[in-house]
């Protein structure tokens, strides 16, 4: 690879569109939730679906109930996602996904959570 295309392919990765969220990996079994943030929903996702293809735990909240499942009864859904603007910096941005999960959890508060 030469020094064009490397540079080239810097410049395409910082340039690229963040997208963050609120997620929840459900236990469609016994109807629990855990709900989290990333700033990188993408990653979240893929995460989650090498946990399900090695059957590893994704999470440590889950560990027990993943454990007895066998992984088989658990989703994974993107409730909210946002753009990171230009603008932003990676902690302006975590900030405002926190309080979108505030907001998630009052909607969701009649549900039970990990």
């Amino acid at each position: 690879m030469d020094n064009l295309s490397k540079k080239e392919l810097q410049a395409q990765y910082r340039e690229r569109e963040i997208i963050g969220g609120v997620y929840v990996i459900q236990n469609t079994l016994q109807n629990k939730l855990l709900m989290d943030i990333d700033v990188n929903l993408r990653s979240s996702r893929n995460r989650f679906n090498f946990a399900v293809m090695t059957g590893s735990c994704v999470h440590p909240k889950l560990r027990t109930d993943w454990v007895e499942q066998k992984g088989q009864h658990f989703i994974f859904k993107t409730l909210e996602e946002i753009k990171k603007q230009e603008s932003q910096s990676i902690s302006e941005f975590k900030g405002e996904l926190e309080l979108l999960q505030q907001m998630w959890l009052e909607k969701l508060a009649g549900e039970t959570f990990y």
